[in-house]
């Protein structure tokens, strides 16, 4: 950051008073400028057969890969909407939203990623402009080496696990960067 976004300033790193972290602080204004960690929201949306819908990533990071329709959270709505939304705008599908269902934290990348259990309203669905192509998919058909994100995978085998008994839990978890190999 450089400028203030509150008058246009210059702005400079520095530790605020009765704060522990650095901050941009504008040095005409003095607003400080928090950066906070983005929420994902997205969801699990399944038919009424079992199958899951997946959208292949027309976009980076991961472009060519499967993941669950999920995506930034806005201003001025709840997780819910967002999920919905995204759904909508990924894989022009319909859901309704259930329960919160994996909440994992990337702190690497500022971010929090959110995934809600849905069902499909109807099968009126086609890719959105970030999709290349929507499927439903069988548990046994996931493309798993295919898969965009840890939280999709991670989320997706709980899921499944606790589909067979229908007693599903909330799944939380920290996760560290990726190990890159080569």
């Amino acid at each position: 950051m450089r400028y203030c976004a509150d008058c246009g300033a210059p702005v400079e790193l520095r530790t605020p008073p009765d704060d522990h972290r650095e901050r941009y602080v504008c040095t005409a204004c003095d607003t400080i400028h928090y950066q906070n960690p983005k929420i994902i929201v997205g969801a699990i949306p399944e038919w009424k057969d079992g199958r899951i819908l997946l959208c292949l990533r027309a976009i980076e990071p991961r472009h060519g890969l499967w993941t669950l329709p999920a995506g930034f959270m806005e201003n001025g709505e709840t997780t819910e909407q967002g999920a919905a939304r995204e759904t909508l705008e990924e894989a022009n599908a319909r859901v309704q939203i259930h329960d919160l269902y994996a909440v994992y934290n990337l702190p690497y990348i500022n971010q929090v990623q959110m995934l809600f259990r849905a069902t499909l309203l109807d099968l009126d669905f086609s890719p959105g402009v970030e999709s290349l192509d929507v499927r439903l998919f069988k548990e046994e058909d996931i493309p798993w080496e295919q898969l965009a994100f840890r939280p999709v995978k991670y989320a997706l085998e709980h899921y499944f696990a606790e589909r067979k008994t229908g007693d599903f839990k909330l799944h939380r978890g920290d996760l560290e960067p990726p190990v890159r190999k080569g």
